[in-house]
């Protein structure tokens, strides 16, 4: 999750509040940002769990789409259904490539008048170049430079939002409504990633310090870095981008088919259509799976999954300790044939063959509102 320092790493509106409030700051996907608070990443996961916090997400991409035809453009380059999303719904897919593997994944947002994106800090500028070179010319790409995005999360976040954006608690899961608090105007977007309850805000960077500041002032809700993003996602079995999932691996492997409706299905027309359709049809090779170890110890990224002859099935693409399952997890791909619940394998940890099994994922069930 943490990448080494780089030249010249850029800050997000909240820098500063994070600096004030004792952040350790890492540069992650060519940003500073908050790995942890003084409270440390188990705190912070099990506030997030409990109550509610507050994350910053500035660094991520958000990117206009505009054109009469935008959605049957974009289209052209996602496996999911654009056209079918009603004004005020949103649908997580994935960009993908002639091979069918994953170039993203990302949020979509029918605003009503254009398509509204959140893409991956790591891959934004490479996916606005890709919407702008593939899309006709007569769909606008605009990156929203000038907004900033924060997401509150866990299961007091619908109430603290009912003080400051009443009606926001009625909004089910994966929708998005304008509201106003404190004279800001917001995009309020019922999603995010760690499995709880929760929203995402697109905030004008202008406003957004005096915005986050007026959601930690509310008694339920405390300040929490990428640390405790990682591991919350983790137990929800949700991937991170260049590392469960990437321009190798398509969406079956991944076990994104659910992301691919069936008029997609029966029509194809995106990139790699014949790879992915295919894989639908008779399976794929491999399957990202969950994975429990036996133990105490933790098997990280890169760790090799084996049969107990020593065989490799496969690599284990996340991992760590799971604060709320109070036990290590991790998921990974492995062959088709040993994809299947319970099926034991090995972890080679630190060269040592340390017995597991396939879980299914989420480890944690999500607590999304649904109406």
């Amino acid at each position: 999750m943490i990448e080494g320092l780089r030249d010249n790493p850029k800050r997000t509106s909240l820098y500063d509040l994070h600096a004030a409030r004792g952040a350790q700051i890492v540069t992650f996907a060519g940003y500073e940002m908050p790995v942890r608070y003084p409270a440390g990443i188990l705190a912070e996961h099990l506030h997030t769990r409990a109550k509610a916090s507050l994350f910053d997400v500035s660094h991520m991409g958000q990117v206009a789409l505009r054109g009469a035809d935008a959605a049957a453009a974009l289209e052209t380059l996602v496996p999911g259904d654009v056209r079918g999303l009603e004004p005020g719904r949103m649908r997580y897919s994935v960009l993908t490539n002639e091979a069918g593997g994953i170039v993203d994944d990302l949020m979509i947002t029918n605003v009503g008048d254009y398509l509204f994106l959140v893409v991956n800090a790591s891959r934004k500028q490479d996916d606005i170049a890709l919407l702008r070179s593939a899309l006709p010319d007569a769909i606008t790409v605009d990156e929203l430079a000038d907004r900033s995005l924060v997401a509150l999360q866990g299961p007091s976040a619908s109430a603290v939002m009912a003080r400051l954006a009443p009606g926001a608690e009625a909004m089910p899961f994966m929708t998005a409504r304008p509201f106003e608090i404190d004279g800001s105007r917001l995009a309020v977007m019922r999603s995010g990633y760690t499995g709880e309850d929760g929203y995402e805000i697109s905030i004008p960077s202008a406003d957004a310090v005096r915005i986050a500041e007026l959601l930690l002032a509310e008694d339920a809700v405390e300040p929490a870095g990428l640390g405790a993003r990682d591991s919350l996602r983790l137990e929800a079995g949700l991937c991170l981008y260049g590392h469960d999932i990437d321009e190798t691996t398509t969406p079956v492997e991944a076990a994104l088919s659910w992301t691919i409706s069936r008029r997609r299905r029966e029509q194809g027309g995106f990139p790699g259509a014949d790879v992915v359709l295919r894989q639908i049809e008779e399976g794929a090779p491999r399957r990202r799976v969950g994975l429990v170890p036996d133990g105490r110890a933790p098997a990280r990224e890169g760790t090799e999954i084996v049969d107990d002859d020593g065989r490799s099935l496969g690599t284990v693409t996340s991992g760590g300790f799971g604060p709320s399952v109070g036990g290590p997890i991790a998921m990974g791909y492995v062959e088709r044939a040993f994809a299947k619940k319970d099926t034991p394998v090995r972890l080679l940890v630190r060269g040592t063959p340390r017995a597991a099994r396939v879980r299914s994922m989420p480890f944690v069930p999500h607590n999304y509102f649904r109406v």
